[in-house]
């Protein structure tokens, strides 16, 4: 199976990407020639991951039959000094809200999204270390 986006120049340094019909907008910090009309390329990277883990470990969990109120994904992200600057770590940390959540339950979830189904992680595992972190707030 192959995916394809495109990716479109609009000016300065802004893009318009089309993935499956869905449009996202890309550009750079003022400092760097952009308008900030939107998002730089590697903070996408981590929204990627988050989008990929997060919604692995609701099927789990829904599938487990625990309920829970909320789930907010933070992706902390590392770059290194130097060029090319690319991310050497990453640390997912998951916070969930609800009533009588039992942790043995939602590490199973995530252990099972880091180590089974989430592609994204898989990839980004090959170039860097991804640490994880799970709160019940």
């Amino acid at each position: 199976m192959t995916e394809t986006i495109s990716m479109s120049w609009l000016s300065d340094m802004s893009f318009e990407a089309d993935v499956n019909g869905h449009k996202i907008y890309l550009d750079a910090a003022p400092e760097h020639g952009g308008k900030n009309l939107g998002p730089k390329p590697k903070p996408l990277m981590m929204v990627a991951l988050a989008g990929c883990t997060g919604m692995d470990v609701v099927s789990v969990l829904h599938k487990m039959r625990v309920n829970f109120e909320s789930l907010i994904i933070r992706v902390e992200g590392n770059l290194t000094e130097e060029h090319p600057k690319h991310f050497d770590r990453m640390k997912v940390i998951y916070e969930f809200t609800g009533k009588d959540l039992i942790m043995d339950k939602l590490e199973k979830a995530v252990e099972l999204s880091r180590d089974k189904y989430c592609g994204v992680m898989a990839n980004y595992r090959e170039s860097m270390e991804i640490d994880f972190e799970i709160k019940i707030l």
